[in-house]
């Protein structure tokens, strides 16, 4: 598997725009991104799991119930939620996104994406909608811009693997940085991919990757109304359909893997007022719940993220997240090192404090990158979660979100 250049225009007939429609303010900022398959695709999605969702998932569930789509549109700076005619609105997005790419309005994937709540209406789209179809090209990185919100940086991947002998390629954008504890899936995430896969193997590979990337994700602990990941494979790659567990499956999912968890380092690192990405990695537990479990009620704690802002070796904060996490855990079996590319510090062996240098731990505290490694010496599982360290920036930007 190697990464390549393209973002979600790396797979073979893929086509993607972003162009400014009006429902932002500035004329500056995109606000409506559209990506086209030259052929139909097998599709599959993930959602919120938050009881208040945004009008474009009950949308996508109906148009995806066949297990199939051929483009995506999306905008940002309105979160089409709970508004009382949002499934007017979004089921108009995919008509008019069907009319510019003489489609049917079932095989659109429609998104939204900012502020909940408010009034929304068609008359952006009616525009705005056929200059993103007349945009189309390999312009992904103009799509990847126009889904962005608070996030300070565009977010895509892509890379080539291989099915059998078979080039294929698969290339991701997202946007995430605040509102980020997913539980299904994390804000937008959009993947296309040329390799041939049938609908229920690619549904299948998506629910289970996205254990194990996207919802191990935290940035403040508030799950998102209009969280989705959906995943386009239009089989142009020319590779036998991947119809059954097997070889091609797994080399399948690990570069959906691959991309994924990509995309997810990518979210968490740049929260809102993130200085800081922290990688919390933990080994050796009972079983594979209690890694995941217990990996990201450290990387949720607020406490835990303040000290990591403060390059703070405040070890007892992570054990105490470990504790309360509800998992049976023996605590008196506990390790926690700090590292980073400044070196390594022992802090905790055997659920007790170590001496170790005050000064070194803060060197290794201050990289950008922080990893925080817990052994719990009880079994054979480990996982791994990504959040962001909590700053004074992160308040500054929720104070005024709506204003």
């Amino acid at each position: 598997m190697n990464h390549i250049d393209g973002g979600v225009c790396a797979a073979k007939g893929f086509l993607a725009s972003g162009v400014h429609c009006g429902v932002r303010k500035s004329r500056t900022k995109r606000d409506l991104a559209m990506i086209y398959s030259e052929k139909r695709c097998a599709a599959a999605a993930v959602y919120t799991q938050n009881l208040v969702k945004g009008a474009p998932i009950a949308v996508d569930q109906a148009n995806l119930a066949d297990g199939y789509a051929q483009a995506v549109v999306c905008n940002s700076g309105n979160a089409n939620t709970c508004n009382a005619n949002g499934v007017e609105i979004a089921e108009g997005m995919c008509e008019l996104a069907a009319k510019a790419l003489k489609i049917h309005p079932k095989d659109v994937i429609v998104s939204s994406t900012g502020v909940i709540g408010q009034p929304m209406s068609l008359e952006p789209f009616e525009t705005g909608i056929p200059a993103a179809a007349a945009a189309l090209g390999m312009n992904h990185a103009d799509a990847a811009e126009a889904i962005l919100t608070t996030d300070t940086h565009s977010k895509e991947v892509a890379v080539s693997f291989e099915l059998s002998g078979v080039e294929c390629r698969m290339g991701g954008m997202a946007k995430g940085s605040g509102m980020i504890h997913p539980n299904m899936a994390t804000m937008l995430v959009f993947i296309t991919t040329d390799a041939a896969i049938a609908p229920d193997m690619l549904q299948s590979a998506l629910s289970d990757v996205v254990q194990c990337t996207f919802n191990m994700v935290s940035v403040d602990g508030d799950t998102s109304t209009n969280d989705t990941c959906a995943v386009l494979a239009n089989g142009m790659a020319g590779n036998a359909p991947v119809i059954a567990p097997g070889a091609d499956y797994e080399a399948f999912r690990a570069a959906l893997c691959e991309v994924m968890r990509t995309l997810s380092r990518e979210i968490a690192g740049d929260g809102e007022g993130a200085t800081k990405l922290l990688e919390c990695t933990v080994t050796g537990a009972a079983d594979l719940t209690t890694a995941r479990t217990a990996a990201k009620a450290v990387i949720c704690s607020s406490l835990v993220k303040a000290a990591m802002f403060g390059a703070d070796a405040n070890w007892g904060r992570v054990l105490c997240a470990v504790g309360y996490c509800g998992r049976d855990i023996d605590v008196t079996k506990i390790d926690v090192d700090f590292a980073s590319a400044a070196g390594r510090v022992a802090v905790c062996r055997d659920g007790a404090g170590v001496e170790f240098s005050e000064d070194e731990a803060k060197k290794v505290l201050l990289e950008k990158e922080i990893h925080i490694e817990i052994a719990l010496h009880s079994g054979e599982f480990d996982a791994t979660a990504w959040g962001c360290d909590l700053t004074y920036d992160y308040v500054k930007i929720n104070g005024d979100y709506r204003t």
